[in-house]
């Protein structure tokens, strides 16, 4: 139905659907010191706006806001619409502090107490 439309009006319009998806999404990808705003974000992948965003590949942050959610290692698979698509090699979920690498009882006490002599 958009073929009908003069060309001015169709990019026109598509440039109003990405400003769109870049208000509502608060997900961005950051790369080295660079960072891209995620239009869209699904379970095994995401795709950014084809004309600021390069081809990425490699090791990536995904941010919601300024929280650290994921450490990505992605790959571009294709452009589709005026966005690239990329897609989650692996996705690890990203930690305030390092996992423990034994058990805590449940019970255990927070801090110790020192005897004074």
């Amino acid at each position: 139905m958009l073929e009908h439309l003069p060309k001015e009006v169709r990019e026109g319009l598509e440039a109003a659907r990405k400003r769109d998806l870049k208000k509502k999404s608060r997900l961005r990808i950051r790369v080295n010191e660079e960072v891209f705003p995620v239009l869209k974000f699904w379970e095994t992948g995401f795709s950014l706006d084809a004309a600021r965003a390069p081809h990425l590949r490699g090791l990536v942050d995904l941010y919601d806001g300024s929280r650290h959610l994921y450490q990505c290692l992605i790959v571009a698979s294709e452009e589709e619409d005026g966005q690239m698509i990329y897609e989650f090699k692996r996705k690890a979920e990203a930690h305030d502090n390092a996992p423990l690498d034994f058990a805590r009882d449940e019970d255990a006490p927070v801090g110790l107490i020192a005897k004074e002599v």
